[in-house]
């Protein structure tokens, strides 16, 4: 397994694969976590790579070798931003493979964790081309997550340093990328979502309340979406999480 540390369109990388792969190797796009950085998600490249799957790790904007070196509570305040760069990076990491030639069976999955997942839900919205998606304790819903967001962070005594027309702007643009608005975007696609039930940063309510809802939308194909619900987990995805995951990802890449 070669584990090569690059850069892409201006994204630092980790491009995981080994010799034998070519251009019709599926790929995996892996977006890692808030406050996290690409190296910490490699046993999830370790388990794709041995099944025959390419994965890129990309650092998201101002994490891992993108860090300014911002305290939590400023990148907190910049926590959207950071997502909606991340889901115009995936495509630009996706022509890259293309342009490249590295992969012409358009066999490709985008996956997370936490904001990573939160991510991939904004690039099934946008982009057609992903063939299969894992969403492990993300949120769909954007503009639900964001006032969710709000709503800690007066419990905690803190204000957001926006008017409330600041908020109602920033609120439209969440919804252009907020797929539990069009929940049709899924398109019967195969989807796995991971959610520990005890939660206390991404809400797991909101997540499967919506996924209750799509089940409407994958009536001829109802084998295309999975929600696996750990009762004891809380904002840390398991090993029999992650193993769930990275099967999904390699059968509906297969």
């Amino acid at each position: 397994m070669i584990v090569a540390k690059e850069t892409w369109e201006g994204i630092p990388l980790l491009h995981v694969h080994t010799v034998e792969m070519n251009e019709e190797t599926p790929v995996v796009i892996f977006l890692h976590g808030f406050m996290s950085a690409k190296e910490h998600n490699l046993h999830y490249a370790y388990q794709l790579v041995h099944k025959g799957v390419r994965v890129l790790l990309p650092d998201a904007k101002l994490h891992g070798d993108r860090s300014e070196g911002l305290t939590e509570m400023q990148m907190n305040l910049r926590f959207w931003e950071i997502v909606l760069n991340s889901i115009h990076e995936v495509e630009g990491l996706f022509n890259y493979l293309k342009n490249n030639h590295l992969l012409e069976s358009n066999k490709i999955g985008v996956a997370g964790s936490s904001m990573g997942a939160i991510t991939t839900s904004g690039c099934l919205k946008r982009y057609k081309w992903i063939t299969t998606a894992a969403i492990c304790m993300g949120a769909p819903g954007f503009v639900e997550l964001g006032k969710h967001q709000l709503k800690q962070l007066a419990a905690n005594g803190l204000n957001w340093p926006m008017t409330d027309e600041e908020i109602a702007k920033s609120n439209d643009l969440l919804a252009s990328y907020d797929i539990t608005l069009t929940p049709e975007k899924f398109a019967g696609r195969p989807v796995f979502f991971w959610h520990g039930k005890k939660d206390g940063t991404v809400p797991f309510k909101n997540t499967y309340t919506f996924y209750l809802k799509l089940r409407a939308y994958y009536d001829e194909h109802p084998e295309n979406l999975n929600f696996v619900v750990d009762n004891q987990a809380g904002h840390a995805i398991t090993r029999d999480g992650l193993l769930a995951a990275t099967d999904w990802l390699t059968e509906h890449l297969a």
